[in-house]
């Protein structure tokens, strides 16, 4: 016999006490309900942004992902870094052109002088846009379901990967996070697996739970946080290691110096060996499909083609 919610005959607490027994019984039972106390806990939302409930907002900030990754069968992903501020190629020439036009129209600005400085260096940067796509096409066209890109969700390196898969049809993820001015998710990404999160260390972790290789694009402050984070993890073991690829040897040098890190003793020889440089997407995605099958079998259960191999 299926079983019946309702009641044939209510019980007593399905109704407020009758006025008739006590006239103001309606009016204290209406500031009851209306107390935050009496809000359910799991709607409570002034509750739930409470310092002494920041271990249960954690706990969420992680599990809601890591089930919405588990459901949709993302076993591994190709981690992708790199500059908000990195420009597709007419972008950046049209930007180009604008500041030009501003510096020749009052040559004495210095702010001005500046900004075409930036701009031409953006258009010197714009080429890595074109890395970080077609990188995401190959990782795209692995032909593995269980393989994604993964990126931080917003504008320019991180664009540029969601893109590439996107070009090809594949799925990749976001990890968008709150931040005081909103971070909107570049439109690349697949809907269903773009998740934002309130907590740096809880996104931190997803970047790196099933991280296969991480490859980090020219960036600033965010793109060093994280590559950084990824080598501290593995030097320590803390992490399994895996591929570090760093897109544009002349800009990462320039950024950090690995070898005088070395000489003063600040790391070990084998610390400089966890990571290397890339000037292209092929490149960086054989070297990644090499370490791989020098460490264990191929990335993924796809067959390599001959130019992987290559």
């Amino acid at each position: 016999m299926k079983a019946r919610l309702e009641r044939r005959v209510p019980l007593p607490w399905e109704h407020v006490k009758s006025c008739d027994e006590d006239a103001r019984a309606g009016e204290r039972i209406d500031a009851i309900l209306r107390a935050s106390s009496y809000v359910q806990a799991d709607r409570d939302t002034a509750f739930l942004r409470d310092n002494a409930t920041r271990g249960v907002r954690l706990q969420l900030d992680y599990l809601k992902t890591e089930e919405i990754l588990r459901a949709s069968g993302v076993e591994r992903t190709i981690v992708v870094f790199g500059s908000t501020h990195l420009r597709e190629s007419a972008t950046a020439r049209a930007e180009l052109e604008a500041a030009r036009r501003d510096a020749r129209a009052d040559p004495g600005d210095a702010a001005l002088g500046r900004a075409l400085r930036v701009a031409e260096h953006r258009v010197e940067l714009s080429r890595y846009y074109d890395i970080g796509r077609e990188l995401g096409r190959l990782v795209g066209q692995s032909g593995d379901p269980g393989l994604a890109v993964l990126t931080g969700g917003g504008p320019g390196g991180m664009e540029a990967a969601n893109r590439g898969a996107f070009d090809v049809g594949a799925k990749s993820i976001g990890l968008n996070i709150s931040l005081p001015r909103e971070q909107y998710p570049n439109p690349y990404l697949t809907p269903g697996r773009c998740m934002r999160f309130h907590y740096f260390a809880m996104r931190k972790l997803h970047f790196m739970k099933r991280a296969v290789a991480l490859v980090a694009l020219p960036g600033g402050f965010g793109t060093m946080d994280e590559l950084f984070c990824a080598l501290t993890l593995i030097q320590t073991r803390k992490n399994a290691a895996i591929p570090v690829v760093l897109i544009g040897e002349a800009y990462w040098r320039k950024v950090f110096d690995a070898d005088f890190l070395l000489e003063s003793g600040s790391i070990d020889e084998e610390d400089r060996e966890l990571f290397w440089y890339a000037e292209s997407a092929q490149q960086a995605w054989t070297s990644i499909l090499a370490w791989h099958r020098r460490n264990g079998g191929p990335l993924s259960g796809q067959s390599e083609t001959k130019e992987d191999r290559s």
